[in-house]
């Protein structure tokens, strides 16, 4: 079966484009204006992942966006927006959302970070896509269930997380990038590798995604008196280590 899309998109040039173009990529897709539509579409029949506009009339993506993660839903959600700030990226993160597109975006963007979002949430394949084509995140050590380094420790299977005695709230992505640094703890990864292993695809030297998950990450991990774990190395990526 192909894998179901619920699109909430006010813009109906847009809107109309877009759902001719996901449904001739082999996608399912059910197609409305606004917020309230999403809601009850959503709740009526689950898609298998969403793809919400952050600006429509009355409720909007983000609060689309809220509702579903304040009821449980873990559904995959790409955000499409045309606000372009660190700040308006890291709302919808707040507010739950896997990722985002900043329009104008190209259409093969758009179905790539859809085979990702899909890819990782392990629920159906993406349109096209054999599991045997789909490449892991990150490799499995053995039978140990914890993973360890600079004082944190991970549990993939209950995908649960914690730097001491607290334990982190995080999103998929964030917990997936997490788990890649700590299986590389004191190797310096670089940003075309983290992409690779965490979108399945890289999006170019111009894209503030992996930056933003970056910063968003760091702000869980940080405490007070605390070292730094997760350090910058200008013009090549991110390492993991405690200082």
């Amino acid at each position: 079966m192909p894998p179901t899309l619920l699109l909430a998109e006010d813009d109906r040039a847009i809107r109309h484009a877009l759902e001719r173009a996901l449904a001739l990529e082999g996608y399912q897709v059910t197609a409305v204006a606004d917020g309230v539509e999403a809601l009850a579409h959503a709740h009526k029949s689950p898609p298998d992942v969403l793809v919400l506009d952050v600006m429509m009339p009355g409720i909007d993506g983000l609060q689309v966006c809220r509702v579903l993660r304040a009821e449980g839903d873990r559904t995959p959600i790409l955000m499409l927006t045309a606000l372009v700030e660190t700040a308006d990226r890291i709302a919808g993160l707040d507010a739950g959302a896997d990722d985002y597109v900043v329009k104008p975006f190209d259409v093969e963007e758009v179905f790539a970070r859809l085979r990702a979002l899909l890819r990782r949430s392990g629920t159906v394949s993406a349109p096209g896509v054999s599991e045997a084509a789909t490449p892991a995140v990150a490799p499995r050590q053995g039978s140990e269930r914890y993973l360890e380094a600079a004082g944190l420790r991970m549990d993939p299977q209950a995908r649960r997380a914690w730097r001491g005695e607290k334990e982190l709230e995080l999103t998929r992505t964030e917990f997936e990038l997490l788990e890649l640094m700590v299986r590389n703890a004191g190797i310096v990864l670089d940003h075309s590798t983290i992409y690779d292993r965490i979108w399945g695809y890289d999006f170019g030297p111009g894209s503030k995604n992996l930056a933003v998950y970056v910063g968003y990450l760091r702000r869980k991990l940080d405490q007070p008196g605390a070292s730094q774990l997760i350090h910058t190395v200008r013009g090549v990526g991110y390492v993991l280590r405690e200082d």
